[in-house]
């Protein structure tokens, strides 16, 4: 991740509840995709909505509550650990970080482009949107 700004105009902003963690984007960022993993359900509540970044576009502005799980041998999971955002999923050796969808401050830009990991979606919720659903993660992951 880009430690000071990146060439580009500032393309979005965002950040956690309390303020403690807080980032700029300065360049394009992926549609958003629906993870219905047991992980993201677990440390969402719920399923995940992810864009992703390249590393190169994604600036950390404050990150005093910035915390880091190391939930599996392939990603770790960037969290407030003064307020308890849910903020990044970040895949082990590649140019890219996933910032969960919500973090960022409207207006987006973004759009769905679909669902990934259904096999896996909780029995309390249909998905009816009419968008993709791909049952593993196939070449999306966030």
């Amino acid at each position: 991740m880009a430690a000071s700004p990146a060439n580009g105009e500032v393309r979005a902003t965002g950040g956690c509840l309390c303020g403690a963690v807080r980032f700029e984007v300065r360049g394009a960022m992926d549609p958003v995709w629906n993870c219905h993993c047991g992980q993201c359900r677990r440390v969402h509540g719920h399923y995940a909505a992810y864009t992703s970044i390249a590393h190169e576009g994604f600036v950390l502005l404050e990150q005093g509550g910035l915390a880091w799980y190391r939930s599996s041998a392939r990603a770790r999971r960037g969290f407030c650990k003064r307020c308890g955002s849910s903020l990044f999923w970040e895949p082990s050796g590649e140019a890219r970080i996933c910032v969960a969808a919500g973090s960022i401050d409207p207006p987006t830009g973004l759009s769905t482009a679909g669902h990934i990991y259904v096999a896996h979606r909780s029995d309390y919720y249909r998905i009816e949107d009419g968008l993709p659903q791909l049952p593993e993660g196939g070449a999306r992951t966030c």
